[in-house]
């Protein structure tokens, strides 16, 4: 099955973006692009709705222009790549994560043209982040032009959240052709006055972080041999702290969908909340692909 690359459009600058970077990821992946509008209301509601109209919407003449125009421009900035477009009577969200379940990958913007300037990423796109049945890459407007070189970054915590992640991350750093860089993030030394308890902590945190990484580049050397692996232990007052300052030398952050003090019912936990909202490059969420 040649699952596409999906991305929602809606001819938001984010959406755009957010194309640009779904055009690149479907070339490195041979697959074709689906370039997708859902034409109704986040809700599932159209709008405008008359009242005494009970029918769904027909899709949008313009949207459909829309969609058109921009897979055009992408097949001309992108040779050999191969573009579908669809309109689709459901909320966005809703819509991205139903075509996430024959997807290789869903490409979001975080905000979309109902978004709002404060929230840095919008409610399809969290949604869609946190619901996927594949993985979902998150990218914002200002990020363009698109890195290219520098190495993938993945956070290490022993989770099976993680063990996702690490294996995503090294298959796009392969991709790529890039470094992929294992993190894990310890914690601060900040508040202990007691030089014993200092060297005891810095003890355990180090014995663990090595044990951790290196139990991750094991599982990555076996399936990539040749991909170039760093290890780099951070040691700073929170994980997400951690992964976003490092995300600033980074062309892509790998994130799990949950680490060790995740809830069962939370399909985003709060690290990689933080990391999809304040990463200095773009952050690939990882859903396994149902």
């Amino acid at each position: 099955m040649n699952r596409p690359v999906v991305v929602g459009v809606d001819g938001s600058p984010s959406s755009l973006v957010a194309a640009e970077h779904a055009a690149r990821a479907a070339l490195l992946r041979s697959r074709p692009l689906l370039l997708v509008h859902g034409y109704l209301h986040a809700s599932g509601y159209g709008v405008p709705l008359n009242p005494y109209d009970v029918g769904v919407p027909v899709p949008s003449e313009e949207a459909q222009k829309m969609l058109e125009r921009t897979a055009a421009e992408l097949i001309g900035r992108w040779p050999g790549l191969a573009v579908e477009v669809r309109q689709v009577a459901g909320g966005p969200g809703v819509t991205m994560i139903e075509e996430s379940r024959g997807a290789e990958l869903v490409v979001v913007g975080s905000r979309g043209l109902g978004g709002f300037a404060g929230l840095l990423l919008g409610s399809v796109g969290a949604q869609v982040a946190a619901h996927a049945h594949c993985p979902v890459l998150v990218v914002r407007p200002d990020e363009q032009p698109i890195p290219v070189d520098a190495p993938v970054l993945v956070g290490v915590d022993g989770s099976e959240s993680s063990r996702l992640a690490v294996g995503l991350g090294a298959d796009e750093a392969a991709l790529r052709d890039v470094p992929l860089v294992l993190v894990h993030v310890g914690p601060a030394d900040g508040g202990r006055t007691v030089p014993e308890e200092i060297e005891e902590s810095q003890a355990v945190y180090q014995a663990e972080a090595v044990r951790l990484l290196a139990d991750a580049s094991t599982g990555v050397r076996a399936g990539h041999p040749d991909l170039v692996v760093r290890e780099h232990p951070v040691r700073t007052a929170g994980a997400a702290q951690g992964l976003i300052e490092a995300s600033g030398t980074a062309s892509l952050l790998v994130v799990g969908t949950r680490g060790r003090a995740g809830f069962a019912g939370l399909l985003l936990g709060s690290v990689s909340q933080a990391a999809i909202q304040h990463a200095h490059c773009p952050v690939l969420v990882a859903h396994p692909v149902s």
